[in-house]
């Protein structure tokens, strides 16, 4: 496949409908059928490649959410970076609904998920122990604290299988932990994306307060959910618009290229 785009991003159609010159690409990949069609489109000097991780109109769950597919429509299509912006709950009071946070770690939580391309013959051990881009990462926190968006430069990210959310009583214990955000996407996403020598970004976008801090906080109604992510998604636009314009053509201040050829003997 020809180079179509230079950047990636996994999110819904809200995100590039309003481009112009918008052109839908099919791909095939050796993993089966990735969620949707590509859509690439012109932002700055960039092309980009969206692709809806739950389908265009939302009907893939995140447990049956083809990873390795949609990871491996990216690289085909030329994409060396890939923003995986997502929805999520705060774990943690000072993380408030209408907040960003730009992850700096994950722990997975998830079961039977298709979490890596190394299936032999050559024994290969990707280091997950700095799972997202620095280079993306600084340029995220800038480009936030530029635009007034309240931003937390670093977190955990806790990834639930789904579809169903936690009791109380894990919510809790992952409170307990120290973790700031829990999501159902970010992982194997995220590590998929720097195990085909990518570099990885995690947005995450705070609509809610999850179950174990029910009492410590005001519970959540789905209007006021709906009202955050509503204003969330505005501001994401602000956000992923102008950091991708910002985004330097070469890669000069990560490793993230190298991440195979450091992961073999």
């Amino acid at each position: 496949m020809e180079k179509i785009a230079d950047i990636g991003v996994f999110g819904g159609s809200g995100f590039y409908k309003f481009l112009d010159n918008i052109e839908e690409v099919p791909v095939e990949t050796p993993y089966g059928m990735p969620s949707d069609n590509l859509f690439i489109g012109t932002v700055g000097s960039h092309k980009v490649a969206f692709l809806p991780r739950h389908g265009r109109n939302h009907t893939i769950l995140p447990h049956l959410i083809n990873y390795r597919a949609n990871v491996w429509a990216m690289k085909a299509a030329g994409c060396t970076r890939v923003i995986s912006p997502c929805a999520a709950g705060s774990l943690q009071k000072h993380v408030a609904p209408g907040h960003f946070v730009i992850c700096d770690q994950f722990v997975d939580w998830t079961d039977g998920r298709k979490s890596t391309f190394f299936e032999g013959p050559i024994a290969t051990h990707p280091s997950p122990a700095e799972p997202y881009c620095p280079e993306l990462r600084a340029l995220a926190i800038k480009t936030a604290k530029d635009l007034g968006i309240t931003v937390h430069d670093h977190g955990t990210v806790v990834v639930i299988n789904g579809p169903r959310f936690s009791t109380k009583a894990e919510s809790k214990f992952f409170t307990n932990q120290g973790w700031e955000v829990i999501n159902m996407t970010a992982f194997p996403e995220a590590y998929l994306v720097k195990e085909m020598d990518m570099c990885p970004l995690n947005i995450s976008l705070i609509t809610d307060y999850d179950a174990g801090l029910v009492g410590d906080v005001p519970p959540v109604s789905h209007h006021e959910v709906m009202q955050v992510f509503n204003n969330n998604v505005a501001n994401l636009k602000k956000l992923l618009f102008t950091m991708i314009e910002n985004i330097p053509s070469e890669r000069a201040n990560c490793d993230c290229a190298n991440t195979k050829k450091n992961s073999q003997p």
